[in-house]
């Protein structure tokens, strides 16, 4: 969805269901993360913003934490900074994490850590001219900045929603890709790959993509929102409970792998642009 989920984050710390959606878009993100590690030779990852959009907080990066990388995170909530830890330690997988009220500055020595990381994130920098030349003194070899897709159907249906008295820490100017690409460029780190990533055959919307179906097929089922529901989420994935998670959700990736770019500009739900330095 456009606007990130910020009053009620903590609902998916209660009962992790994530649903398709974001669940498919886990999977896609795994797969593009891991390649970009595999090719750069990646050890240590730093993801900031680490909040940036609907689902568990803080499970971008686990796929690679498991491959070995190192990951530091960080966040400008202290509560979900320790909801993100006591999740990582419940997977006993290492991190690190750091609280960061406005992103302006990043505490660490240059070259600190081979490649950054932030999906849909963006607009909670304070200043993000300041920030992406910080991420970049920071990172060494690699950063991958993901946002939504603002000529995406669904973005455009839904940023209506914003008002920035609803939401004053939110800038949605800051995802706008030229504007990364040109800063990004000026701290001298290099445009590399730019592609539409999220393109399942459900559009962009604010809505349980179960409900969605049920709707436009004319089925009925119970509410997708019980407690007692089963949860549809990476985590068990990721604790190696559920090795077929990645395959079914793949199962709904035709659009990603064969629609043309001049359909994806359209449908997807985000992008990310790629920078080596």
């Amino acid at each position: 969805m456009a606007i990130p989920i910020i009053n009620d984050w903590e609902k998916y710390f209660e009962h992790p269901h994530e649903g398709l959606g974001s669940s498919y878009e886990r999977i896609i993100l795994n797969g593009m993360l891991l390649k970009y590690v595999q090719e750069y030779e990646i050890s240590s990852i730093l993801e900031t913003p680490s909040f940036g959009f609907t689902g568990l907080s803080g499970v971008n990066t686990m796929a690679l934490a498991l491959k070995g990388c190192e990951i530091s995170m960080e966040d400008h909530n202290l509560k979900r900074i320790d909801m993100i830890t006591n999740l990582w330690q419940s997977l006993n997988l290492p991190l690190k994490t750091k609280y960061n009220q406005d992103y302006t500055l990043l505490d660490y020595p240059d070259n600190s850590f081979d490649m950054g990381f932030n999906f849909s994130a963006l607009w909670f920098t304070k200043d993000i001219a300041s920030f992406l030349n910080e991420l970049g003194r920071v990172c060494s070899k690699l950063i991958i900045i993901c946002v939504p897709n603002r000529q995406g159907i669904g973005y455009r249906m839904q940023i209506k929603d914003y008002n920035p008295e609803l939401y004053p820490d939110l800038h949605p100017k800051h995802i706008d890709p030229s504007s990364i690409a040109y800063l990004m460029g000026k701290n001298r780190w290099k445009l590399i790959d730019k592609q539409y990533i999220d393109c399942p055959p459900w559009p962009d919307i604010g809505m349980n993509k179960e409900l969605f179906f049920t709707r436009i097929t004319g089925l009925k089922t119970p509410p997708t929102e019980m407690p007692n529901e089963k949860a549809v989420s990476i985590l068990p994935y990721n604790q190696g409970t559920d090795p077929s998670f990645a395959s079914n959700m793949l199962r709904y990736s035709l659009l990603e792998r064969y629609a043309p770019n001049c359909f994806k500009q359209y449908w997807a739900h985000h992008q990310y642009l790629a920078f080596s330095k």
